[in-house]
């Protein structure tokens, strides 16, 4: 069987691991997360980093940080992993969902614009598959109405909107490092901050509600609880594992990016394309080689689609479930029916994507979803 993802180890992990056994710091904030801290800072511009132990903790703190209010409104896609909405639903907020757009899962300004209200404080946007939302559009709505901006961009490391490396463009970003994504930990995750009034805080929140990093650098003499918080800085070795990773960043991010250009080559030349089609990159976006989907006509022919695949020995999986329908919020939802995110999560489907794929295995996969899009 081929799998639907392999976790990639570049080979430097155990060695940095070891190294951090063998030292004084165990516990996080020290020379590795250091290391990791400058190489996002300088790489993409971002004015401040902070590793987290996953992205969902690096959300949480964006959700503190934006000091919301008992009903205070954040808009949110529905077509997004859980983790995107429930941290401000954490803070109190009220979740106002927006619907995908035509050509893309990712929300549009289109879709957020009727959703903004006198209450509406923060916009979550989310990046899927490392694709770029249209962020002009969004940050000139924002900007009028005074609204905070936060990038999901869990998935999308090293890629960029017009030349902006994602992340640095809203005013608070998430990146995951999970198993599942490009450059990872096992689990992982990191809060950019792009506007200087969420710095300061954004430390304490981090270090559990001191101001203990301030301590360190020497900027105060003492540290004392200042403020609420949690433990949501990882350990060294987390941030060792990751650091050889990126190390290895160029040479990840080619070898996955020519993967999914074999996959586009090869299906958009043979592939029937009336029951499936294509990923489209606007010419804003970049590709980072995340996610390789193909979005079938229907729900019974992506299943078909998938059970073809499995006894050709090849691992498919379809993504999120909507989260303005599901099982925890349905009952709370009162919005407009969301039609393009239940069409992506009905028909969306993704293809094997991990650096230790091979090429003849990625011509092997494509040329399965050929015969079936010519048998059917």
């Amino acid at each position: 069987m081929i799998p639907f993802n392999k976790p990639y180890c570049s080979g430097r992990e155990l060695e940095y691991i070891n190294e951090v056994c063998h030292s004084m710091t165990m516990s996080g904030n020290g020379t590795f997360t250091k290391k990791c801290h400058s190489f996002f800072e300088e790489k993409y511009g971002f004015k401040k980093c902070l590793l987290t132990t996953s992205a969902t903790d690096a959300l949480e703190m964006c959700a503190m940080l934006c000091d919301l209010q008992e009903n205070d409104e954040v808009i949110v896609p529905s077509y997004t992993f859980v983790s995107t909405a429930l941290a401000f639903m954490r803070e109190r907020a009220n979740i106002k969902f927006a619907d995908s757009g035509k050509d893309s899962p990712n929300i549009t300004a289109e879709n957020i614009k009727p959703l903004i209200t006198s209450r509406t404080k923060v916009i979550v946007v989310v990046h899927y598959a490392g694709i770029s939302c249209d962020m002009d559009a969004i940050m000139e709505l924002a900007e009028k109405h005074h609204l905070i901006v936060v990038e999901d961009a869990a998935q999308a490391i090293d890629s960029y909107y017009k030349g902006k490396p994602l992340g640095s463009i809203g005013h608070l970003a998430a990146f995951s490092f999970h198993e599942t994504k490009n450059i990872n930990c096992g689990e992982g995750g990191m809060l950019a901050i792009n506007d200087e009034r969420f710095i300061r805080r954004s430390e304490i929140l981090w270090e559990k509600g001191t101001n203990r990093a301030e301590f360190y650098r020497g900027a105060v003499n003492k540290y004392g609880w200042c403020d609420l918080g949690s433990s949501f800085l990882p350990s060294e070795i987390n941030a060792a594992f990751l650091w050889a990773q990126l190390e290895q960043m160029d040479n990840i991010q080619d070898r996955r990016k020519h993967i999914w250009e074999m996959y586009y080559e090869l299906l958009s030349n043979n592939m029937d394309s009336s029951n499936m089609k294509l990923p489209i990159i606007p010419d804003y976006a970049t590709n980072n080689g995340h996610i390789f989907y193909l979005l079938c006509s229907s729900l019974d022919y992506r299943t078909r689609l998938m059970e073809w695949m499995k006894e050709k020995g090849v691992q498919l999986t379809f993504h999120y479930l909507p989260l303005h329908s599901s099982q925890y919020y349905q009952s709370k939802y009162v919005g407009k029916p969301l039609p393009n995110c239940d069409h992506y999560a009905d028909c969306l489907v993704r293809l094997p994507l991990y650096y230790e794929l091979k090429d003849e295995e990625v011509k092997q996969i494509a040329q399965f979803i050929i015969e079936f899009s010519q048998k059917l």
